[in-house]
């Protein structure tokens, strides 16, 4: 918003609003200003995309006025909307206690790309305009479709837990706002030489990344619940891995592999409560090392690839996991179950690498229809042998 700036008409100011628009023009707000008790007070009357004019504002304030002299009570000043940083305060706060990893990634979405813009306006200053802009700015700037959404619904977010807590009784902006079309389903996949190279190579480099890897490639869990891993989720007698703290807030057994058996009792921590994985600190990983994706590319496993769904990256080892699983045949239903999926549409994508399963129907079809051929040939060949006279 611009400044207020004086009018021709006492005690009214008006001020520019350029992220509000009114018939191709900066929206105009105008403010009557008074005092009650020897003290100033502020009032906006209204917008002029609503009606008004600095006319109707004098008339408001002058009607006021009138309310002062005659002792009558004035209107009640409608409390100001909370700040955004205000509502992503009490939000962040919720999030540590309730949402998975802390809410850890919501606080860094907000720090990185919503602090910035908002935290010094207050919400009912936010337009679906101002986080269009946002969107495309990130956009620009190379975020991924999926991060992009990601920020958006933090904002969404934070103003709904505000309007339900009681701290604001607008509307939320992010409802004028079309989220990103997302295409970042992967379907890139390593083959088994490519694992081990990788494995091999980050054996060298980073033996902890390793064991990750390895961890992601053989039970198919994904770097936020390797991260989160703690000692009372292994059950080595039954070799099975509690993933607690899963995205879709659903926790599964994963099996071990004996490799991965052996990887995590070298890691087993000395408390329940201990992390598996921790950082030099000895505090939560909270994402993959730099060394993966130098190592990958070192590889040459991304070279000349642009396109994101073709590239390798720490999510690829899960997608791997899974992919494999489906060439040696098992049904959607148990990778479903392995993955964590909750709808099998998520697991729908590996359904092309069941071994020949359409090829199958194709020929099964085209036997058939060969089979059913030929058998109208016997008939036909029957028939007119029957019609046929005899010759004499």
């Amino acid at each position: 918003m611009g400044k207020r700036l004086v009018t021709k008409y006492q005690g009214v100011y008006e001020r520019t609003a350029e992220n509000r628009k009114h018939q191709g023009k900066p929206d105009i707000c105008f403010d009557i200003s008074y005092k009650v008790d020897g003290k100033k007070v502020w009032e906006k009357a209204g917008w002029l995309s609503e009606g008004y004019t600095t006319k109707l504002a004098a008339q408001i304030r002058a009607e006021r006025m009138r309310n002062i002299r005659h002792g009558e009570d004035l209107p009640k000043q409608k409390a100001k909307a909370p700040l955004f940083k205000e509502s992503a305060d009490k939000y962040l706060k919720w999030a540590a206690e309730n949402k998975t990893r802390e809410g850890k990634d919501d606080e860094r979405r907000y720090k990185s790309y919503l602090a910035p813009r908002f935290d010094e306006k207050r919400l009912d200053e936010i337009s679906s305009f101002n986080l269009e802009k946002l969107k495309s700015v990130l956009t620009k700037q190379g975020l991924a479709p999926a991060s992009v959404k990601h920020v958006l619904v933090v904002f969404r977010q934070i103003v709904n837990k505000a309007i339900t807590w009681g701290m604001y009784d607008g509307k939320n902006p992010i409802h004028g706002v079309k989220m990103p079309i997302l295409q970042n389903e992967r379907q890139r996949f390593l083959s088994f030489e490519e694992a081990d190279a990788l494995l091999k190579h980050l054996k060298e480099k980073s033996p902890n990344l390793h064991d990750m890897a390895l961890l992601s490639l053989h039970c198919g869990l994904r770097a936020g619940e390797i991260f989160s891993l703690k000692g009372q989720d292994l059950d080595f007698d039954n070799n099975l891995i509690t993933v607690a703290d899963p995205k879709n807030k659903q926790s599964r057994k994963a099996d071990m592999t004996k490799e991965a058996h052996a990887m995590l009792l070298r890691h087993k921590p000395g408390t329940p409560d201990e992390l598996v994985f921790k950082n030099r600190s000895g505090e939560l990983i909270r994402w993959v090392s730099q060394s993966f994706r130098k190592i990958v590319d070192s590889l040459g496993f991304n070279k000349g690839v642009t396109d994101r769904r073709q590239l390798a990256t720490f999510h690829t080892l899960r997608h791997t996991f899974a992919s494999w699983l489906a060439l040696q045949g098992e049904t959607q239903l148990t990778i479903a179950e392995m993955l964590g999926h909750k709808d099998l549409k998520m697991t729908k994508r590996y359904s092309h690498l069941i071994p020949d399963h359409k090829r199958r129907a194709a020929l099964n079809l085209e036997q058939a229809f060969r089979e059913n051929r030929k058998k109208a040939q016997v008939i036909t060949r029957t028939s007119k042998a029957i019609q046929k006279p005899r010759q004499r």
